[in-house]
Protein backbone atom coordinates (compact mmCIF):
# COMPACT_ATOMS: atom_id res chain seq x y z
CA UNK A 1 0.00 0.00 0.00
CA UNK A 2 3.15 2.45 0.93
CA UNK A 3 4.18 1.69 -2.50
CA UNK A 4 1.35 2.67 -4.20
CA UNK A 5 0.62 5.33 -2.40
CA UNK A 6 4.28 6.76 -3.39
CA UNK A 7 3.69 6.33 -6.81
CA UNK A 8 0.90 8.74 -6.77
CA UNK A 9 2.23 11.27 -5.26
CA UNK A 10 0.69 10.56 -1.87
CA UNK A 11 3.02 10.59 1.35
CA UNK A 12 2.12 10.67 4.86
CA UNK A 13 2.36 14.20 6.17
CA UNK A 14 2.90 15.04 9.71
CA UNK A 15 3.73 17.95 11.91
CA UNK A 16 7.46 16.55 12.27
CA UNK A 17 8.22 15.90 9.32
CA UNK A 18 10.46 18.18 7.35
CA UNK A 19 10.02 20.60 4.05
CA UNK A 20 12.18 18.78 1.62
CA UNK A 21 13.68 21.30 -0.69
CA UNK A 22 15.83 20.37 -3.71
CA UNK A 23 18.82 22.47 -4.11
CA UNK A 24 20.29 21.47 -7.97
CA UNK A 25 23.58 23.49 -8.80
CA UNK A 26 27.53 23.20 -10.25
CA UNK A 27 29.35 22.46 -7.15
CA UNK A 28 32.32 21.21 -8.85
CA UNK A 29 34.00 22.49 -12.19
CA UNK A 30 34.41 26.15 -13.35
CA UNK A 31 30.79 26.72 -12.96
CA UNK A 32 31.16 25.90 -9.08
CA UNK A 33 32.79 29.84 -9.11
CA UNK A 34 28.80 30.36 -8.83
CA UNK A 35 27.38 27.02 -7.50
CA UNK A 36 29.33 27.58 -4.54
CA UNK A 37 28.52 30.91 -3.33
CA UNK A 38 24.86 30.42 -4.15
CA UNK A 39 25.26 26.84 -2.32
CA UNK A 40 25.96 29.00 0.85
CA UNK A 41 22.99 31.65 0.99
CA UNK A 42 20.83 28.72 0.86
CA UNK A 43 22.01 27.07 3.97
CA UNK A 44 22.71 30.50 5.61
CA UNK A 45 18.68 30.79 4.95
CA UNK A 46 18.05 27.23 5.70
CA UNK A 47 20.00 27.74 9.36
CA UNK A 48 18.09 30.76 10.07
CA UNK A 49 14.62 29.20 9.02
CA UNK A 50 15.26 26.35 11.23
CA UNK A 51 16.78 28.07 14.48
CA UNK A 52 13.34 30.04 14.07
CA UNK A 53 11.22 27.43 14.65
CA UNK A 54 11.17 26.04 10.73
CA UNK A 55 7.79 26.86 8.68
CA UNK A 56 4.37 25.95 10.93
CA UNK A 57 6.61 23.50 12.96
CA UNK A 58 8.06 22.01 10.15
CA UNK A 59 12.09 22.18 9.39
CA UNK A 60 13.34 22.89 6.36
CA UNK A 61 15.86 19.77 4.59
CA UNK A 62 17.65 20.84 1.72
CA UNK A 63 18.17 17.76 -0.83
CA UNK A 64 21.61 19.09 -2.03
CA UNK A 65 22.98 17.44 -5.53
CA UNK A 66 25.85 18.19 -7.77
CA UNK A 67 24.97 19.18 -11.82
CA UNK A 68 28.51 20.39 -11.96
CA UNK A 69 27.12 22.80 -14.71
CA UNK A 70 26.68 20.28 -17.37
CA UNK A 71 23.51 20.27 -19.46
CA UNK A 72 23.48 16.07 -19.05
CA UNK A 73 23.83 16.05 -15.11
CA UNK A 74 20.93 18.82 -14.99
CA UNK A 75 18.65 16.47 -16.67
CA UNK A 76 20.05 13.35 -14.41
CA UNK A 77 19.67 15.77 -11.04
CA UNK A 78 16.20 17.09 -11.71
CA UNK A 79 14.93 13.71 -12.30
CA UNK A 80 16.41 12.62 -9.02
CA UNK A 81 14.75 15.12 -7.19
CA UNK A 82 11.66 14.84 -8.73
CA UNK A 83 11.07 10.90 -8.72
CA UNK A 84 12.91 9.65 -6.23
CA UNK A 85 13.99 12.36 -3.43
CA UNK A 86 10.03 13.73 -3.69
CA UNK A 87 11.21 17.25 -3.26
CA UNK A 88 8.85 19.89 -2.89
CA UNK A 89 10.61 22.41 -5.60
CA UNK A 90 13.76 22.54 -6.80
CA UNK A 91 16.39 25.76 -6.90
CA UNK A 92 18.64 26.09 -9.70
CA UNK A 93 20.85 24.19 -11.75
CA UNK A 94 23.63 27.33 -11.95
CA UNK A 95 23.64 28.13 -15.47
CA UNK A 96 21.03 29.05 -18.16
CA UNK A 97 22.07 26.20 -20.73
CA UNK A 98 21.92 23.56 -17.94
CA UNK A 99 18.20 25.65 -16.98
CA UNK A 100 17.08 25.06 -21.00
CA UNK A 101 17.68 21.09 -19.98
CA UNK A 102 16.44 20.44 -17.47
CA UNK A 103 13.58 23.19 -17.09
CA UNK A 104 11.44 20.89 -19.39
CA UNK A 105 11.28 18.33 -17.37
CA UNK A 106 10.26 20.10 -13.88
CA UNK A 107 7.32 21.71 -16.13
CA UNK A 108 6.39 18.18 -17.45
CA UNK A 109 6.34 17.01 -13.87
CA UNK A 110 4.35 20.13 -12.81
CA UNK A 111 7.37 21.02 -10.12
CA UNK A 112 8.32 24.31 -9.74
CA UNK A 113 11.79 25.03 -10.73
CA UNK A 114 13.45 28.18 -9.34
CA UNK A 115 16.14 29.73 -10.75
CA UNK A 116 18.71 32.26 -8.97
CA UNK A 117 21.44 32.84 -11.42
CA UNK A 118 19.70 32.24 -15.10
CA UNK A 119 19.76 35.31 -16.84
CA UNK A 120 18.83 34.38 -20.40
CA UNK A 121 16.35 35.53 -22.50
CA UNK A 122 13.75 32.13 -23.04
CA UNK A 123 14.13 30.34 -19.80
CA UNK A 124 10.33 31.30 -18.15
CA UNK A 125 9.04 30.42 -21.87
CA UNK A 126 9.84 26.94 -21.16
CA UNK A 127 6.52 26.77 -19.30
CA UNK A 128 4.26 28.56 -15.33
CA UNK A 129 6.62 26.05 -13.36
CA UNK A 130 9.95 28.15 -14.24
CA UNK A 131 10.30 30.82 -11.63
CA UNK A 132 13.58 32.86 -11.63
CA UNK A 133 14.90 35.64 -8.72
CA UNK A 134 17.61 36.74 -11.30
CA UNK A 135 16.59 39.76 -13.21
CA UNK A 136 16.87 39.34 -16.78
CA UNK A 137 19.73 40.84 -19.20
CA UNK A 138 17.54 42.64 -20.97
CA UNK A 139 16.28 44.41 -17.66
CA UNK A 140 19.89 44.95 -16.66
CA UNK A 141 21.50 45.73 -19.68
CA UNK A 142 19.69 48.44 -20.90
CA UNK A 143 20.16 50.36 -17.69
CA UNK A 144 24.05 49.42 -17.51
CA UNK A 145 24.53 51.07 -20.91
CA UNK A 146 22.95 54.14 -19.62
CA UNK A 147 24.75 54.30 -16.67
CA UNK A 148 28.03 53.93 -18.50
CA UNK A 149 27.04 56.06 -21.47
CA UNK A 150 26.44 58.77 -18.28
CA UNK A 151 30.29 58.58 -17.60
CA UNK A 152 32.13 57.99 -20.74
CA UNK A 153 31.54 59.04 -24.71
CA UNK A 154 29.47 55.72 -26.35
CA UNK A 155 29.77 56.25 -29.46
CA UNK A 156 30.95 53.07 -31.17
CA UNK A 157 31.80 49.80 -29.48
CA UNK A 158 32.59 46.10 -29.88
CA UNK A 159 31.38 43.11 -29.00
CA UNK A 160 33.18 39.81 -27.88
CA UNK A 161 30.79 36.79 -27.34
CA UNK A 162 30.40 33.15 -27.14
CA UNK A 163 27.90 31.69 -30.01
CA UNK A 164 27.48 28.20 -28.90
CA UNK A 165 26.50 28.93 -25.00
CA UNK A 166 22.81 29.88 -24.22
CA UNK A 167 23.74 32.60 -21.89
CA UNK A 168 26.47 34.70 -23.79
CA UNK A 169 23.97 34.08 -27.00
CA UNK A 170 21.18 35.75 -25.33
CA UNK A 171 23.71 38.47 -23.59
CA UNK A 172 24.74 39.00 -26.91
CA UNK A 173 21.12 39.78 -27.88
CA UNK A 174 20.71 41.85 -25.69
CA UNK A 175 23.38 43.92 -25.68
CA UNK A 176 22.93 44.40 -29.64
CA UNK A 177 19.46 45.53 -29.40
CA UNK A 178 19.91 47.94 -26.62
CA UNK A 179 22.90 49.20 -28.11
CA UNK A 180 20.82 50.07 -31.56
CA UNK A 181 17.79 51.13 -29.17
CA UNK A 182 20.37 53.87 -27.88
CA UNK A 183 21.59 54.65 -30.87
CA UNK A 184 25.36 53.15 -30.61
CA UNK A 185 26.99 52.11 -33.17
CA UNK A 186 28.82 48.79 -33.03
CA UNK A 187 31.97 49.05 -35.17
CA UNK A 188 33.19 44.94 -34.86
CA UNK A 189 31.84 41.84 -33.55
CA UNK A 190 34.08 38.83 -32.57
CA UNK A 191 33.13 35.33 -31.02
CA UNK A 192 34.68 32.56 -29.84
CA UNK A 193 33.97 29.09 -28.80
CA UNK A 194 33.36 27.77 -25.30
CA UNK A 195 36.62 26.24 -24.40
CA UNK A 196 38.93 28.80 -25.94
CA UNK A 197 41.49 30.60 -23.70
CA UNK A 198 43.52 32.47 -26.40
CA UNK A 199 41.33 35.34 -27.99
CA UNK A 200 44.11 37.77 -29.30
CA UNK A 201 42.95 37.50 -32.96
CA UNK A 202 39.68 38.89 -31.53
CA UNK A 203 41.07 41.45 -29.71
CA UNK A 204 43.32 42.26 -32.51
CA UNK A 205 40.71 43.34 -34.61
CA UNK A 206 38.69 45.03 -31.48
CA UNK A 207 41.36 47.01 -31.34
CA UNK A 208 42.05 48.18 -34.97
CA UNK A 209 37.92 48.90 -35.01
CA UNK A 210 39.26 52.10 -32.13
CA UNK A 211 36.23 51.77 -30.06
CA UNK A 212 35.02 53.15 -27.07
CA UNK A 213 33.98 50.23 -25.25
CA UNK A 214 34.43 46.54 -25.66
CA UNK A 215 30.92 44.80 -24.75
CA UNK A 216 31.56 41.37 -23.37
CA UNK A 217 28.63 39.21 -22.06
CA UNK A 218 30.89 36.19 -20.80
CA UNK A 219 31.39 34.29 -18.11
CA UNK A 220 33.76 35.36 -15.31
CA UNK A 221 36.47 32.56 -16.16
CA UNK A 222 36.67 33.70 -20.02
CA UNK A 223 36.22 37.07 -19.21
CA UNK A 224 39.25 37.31 -16.97
CA UNK A 225 41.61 35.73 -19.45
CA UNK A 226 39.94 37.79 -22.28
CA UNK A 227 40.76 41.31 -20.02
CA UNK A 228 44.55 39.68 -19.35
CA UNK A 229 44.93 39.34 -22.50
CA UNK A 230 43.29 42.67 -24.03
CA UNK A 231 45.61 44.88 -21.56
CA UNK A 232 48.78 42.84 -22.29
CA UNK A 233 48.63 43.79 -26.09
CA UNK A 234 47.59 47.25 -25.05
CA UNK A 235 43.80 47.43 -25.51
CA UNK A 236 42.79 50.35 -23.41
CA UNK A 237 39.21 50.54 -24.12
CA UNK A 238 37.04 49.63 -20.99
CA UNK A 239 34.56 46.63 -21.05
CA UNK A 240 31.23 46.36 -20.32
CA UNK A 241 29.85 42.40 -18.61
CA UNK A 242 27.29 41.44 -18.55
CA UNK A 243 25.81 38.89 -15.47
CA UNK A 244 28.92 36.70 -15.84
CA UNK A 245 30.96 39.07 -14.85
CA UNK A 246 29.28 39.84 -11.19
CA UNK A 247 31.69 37.60 -9.70
CA UNK A 248 35.15 38.03 -7.39
CA UNK A 249 36.27 35.91 -9.55
CA UNK A 250 36.96 38.46 -12.42
CA UNK A 251 38.68 40.69 -10.25
CA UNK A 252 40.57 38.06 -8.71
CA UNK A 253 41.68 36.15 -11.87
CA UNK A 254 42.21 39.46 -14.10
CA UNK A 255 43.68 41.23 -11.44
CA UNK A 256 44.53 45.02 -12.21
CA UNK A 257 43.27 44.30 -15.94
CA UNK A 258 39.53 44.50 -14.19
CA UNK A 259 40.09 47.80 -13.71
CA UNK A 260 37.24 49.83 -14.97
CA UNK A 261 35.24 47.13 -16.19
CA UNK A 262 31.35 48.27 -16.03
CA UNK A 263 28.63 45.83 -15.01
CA UNK A 264 25.34 45.58 -13.65
CA UNK A 265 23.82 43.76 -10.58
CA UNK A 266 20.76 43.20 -8.87
CA UNK A 267 22.68 43.31 -5.51
CA UNK A 268 24.62 46.23 -3.79
CA UNK A 269 27.09 44.99 -0.56
CA UNK A 270 27.17 48.72 0.35
CA UNK A 271 23.02 48.65 0.77
CA UNK A 272 22.63 50.08 4.00
CA UNK A 273 19.35 48.22 4.39
CA UNK A 274 18.66 46.26 7.39
CA UNK A 275 17.78 43.16 5.34
CA UNK A 276 21.07 43.31 3.88
CA UNK A 277 23.28 44.58 6.62
CA UNK A 278 22.01 41.53 8.54
CA UNK A 279 23.03 39.19 5.55
CA UNK A 280 26.38 40.54 5.81
CA UNK A 281 26.82 39.98 8.85
CA UNK A 282 25.60 36.61 9.06
CA UNK A 283 27.13 35.13 5.96
CA UNK A 284 30.52 36.64 7.27
CA UNK A 285 29.82 34.85 10.68
CA UNK A 286 29.01 31.71 9.16
CA UNK A 287 31.37 31.59 6.52
CA UNK A 288 34.37 33.63 7.16
CA UNK A 289 34.20 35.43 3.73
CA UNK A 290 32.21 37.77 1.98
CA UNK A 291 29.36 37.19 0.03
CA UNK A 292 28.26 38.11 -3.86
CA UNK A 293 25.85 38.61 -5.82
CA UNK A 294 24.62 35.06 -6.45
CA UNK A 295 24.73 34.50 -2.54
CA UNK A 296 22.63 37.09 -1.27
CA UNK A 297 20.00 35.92 -4.84
CA UNK A 298 19.91 32.44 -3.19
CA UNK A 299 19.52 33.52 0.39
CA UNK A 300 16.50 36.09 -0.24
CA UNK A 301 15.11 32.99 -2.57
CA UNK A 302 14.97 30.29 0.43
CA UNK A 303 13.74 33.20 2.45
CA UNK A 304 10.45 34.38 0.35
CA UNK A 305 9.71 30.55 -0.39
CA UNK A 306 9.26 30.20 3.05
CA UNK A 307 7.06 32.76 3.50
CA UNK A 308 5.00 31.88 0.71
CA UNK A 309 5.23 28.08 2.63
CA UNK A 310 3.77 29.90 5.84
CA UNK A 311 0.55 30.43 4.17
CA UNK A 312 0.27 27.44 2.99
CA UNK A 313 -2.08 24.40 4.70
CA UNK A 314 -0.02 21.40 3.17
CA UNK A 315 -2.39 18.20 2.42
CA UNK A 316 -1.35 14.37 2.70
CA UNK A 317 -0.81 14.50 -1.50
CA UNK A 318 2.89 16.18 -2.29
CA UNK A 319 1.54 16.59 -5.95
CA UNK A 320 -1.14 18.69 -4.17
CA UNK A 321 1.45 20.80 -2.38
CA UNK A 322 3.44 21.21 -5.34
CA UNK A 323 0.57 22.82 -6.96
CA UNK A 324 -0.82 25.09 -4.33
CA UNK A 325 2.95 26.36 -4.00
CA UNK A 326 3.14 27.29 -7.61
CA UNK A 327 0.03 29.04 -7.38
CA UNK A 328 0.76 31.08 -4.70
CA UNK A 329 5.24 31.90 -4.97
CA UNK A 330 3.77 34.83 -7.91
CA UNK A 331 2.02 36.90 -5.17
CA UNK A 332 5.40 37.01 -3.06
CA UNK A 333 5.92 40.73 -2.12
CA UNK A 334 9.68 40.38 -0.35
CA UNK A 335 12.12 43.20 0.76
CA UNK A 336 15.71 40.93 1.45
CA UNK A 337 19.25 41.29 0.98
CA UNK A 338 18.64 42.39 -3.12
CA UNK A 339 16.13 44.84 -1.85
CA UNK A 340 12.06 44.67 -2.42
CA UNK A 341 11.27 41.83 -5.26
CA UNK A 342 8.52 40.73 -6.83
CA UNK A 343 7.49 38.45 -9.55
CA UNK A 344 6.02 39.25 -13.30
CA UNK A 345 4.55 36.78 -15.59
CA UNK A 346 6.31 36.01 -18.68
CA UNK A 347 4.09 36.61 -21.98
CA UNK A 348 2.62 33.54 -23.31
CA UNK A 349 4.93 31.08 -25.62
CA UNK A 350 3.73 29.78 -28.48
CA UNK A 351 0.21 29.96 -26.85
CA UNK A 352 1.21 28.57 -23.81
CA UNK A 353 1.07 30.52 -20.38
CA UNK A 354 5.06 31.39 -19.34
CA UNK A 355 6.72 31.44 -16.13
CA UNK A 356 7.76 33.95 -13.84
CA UNK A 357 10.68 36.18 -13.68
CA UNK A 358 12.06 38.95 -11.61
CA UNK A 359 10.84 42.70 -11.19
CA UNK A 360 13.71 44.54 -9.55
CA UNK A 361 15.80 47.46 -10.02
CA UNK A 362 19.48 46.65 -10.94
CA UNK A 363 22.78 48.44 -9.64
CA UNK A 364 25.62 49.75 -11.75
CA UNK A 365 29.26 49.04 -10.98
CA UNK A 366 32.83 49.75 -12.11
CA UNK A 367 35.73 48.57 -10.60
CA UNK A 368 38.00 50.84 -9.26
CA UNK A 369 41.27 49.57 -6.92
CA UNK A 370 40.59 46.45 -7.23
CA UNK A 371 36.70 46.61 -5.82
CA UNK A 372 32.89 46.67 -7.40
CA UNK A 373 32.28 50.28 -6.93
CA UNK A 374 28.81 51.28 -7.27
CA UNK A 375 28.30 54.20 -9.93
CA UNK A 376 24.42 54.31 -10.32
Amino acid sequence: MLMMCLSLGVLPVHAADPVRIGVAEALTGPASQYGIPILNGFLLAADEINSAGGINGQKLLLITEDERGKKEEAINVFKKLIFQEKVLLIFGPTLSNSMFAAGPIANAAHVVAFGTSNTATGITDIGPYLFRSSPMESDVVPATLKAVGAHIPLRRVGIIYGNDDAFTKSGYDVFKSSLQQQQVAIADTETYARGDVDFKAQLTKLKAAQVDAIICPCLAEEGANILIQARAMGLSAPFIGGNGFNSPALIDNAKSAAEGTWVGSPWFDGNAAAENQHFLRAYRQKFHSDPNQFSAQSYDALMMVAQTIKKITFTPQLDKNRELLRAALPMVSFVGATGPFSFRPAPPHQGKPGGYDAHQTPFVYVVRQGKFTLVR
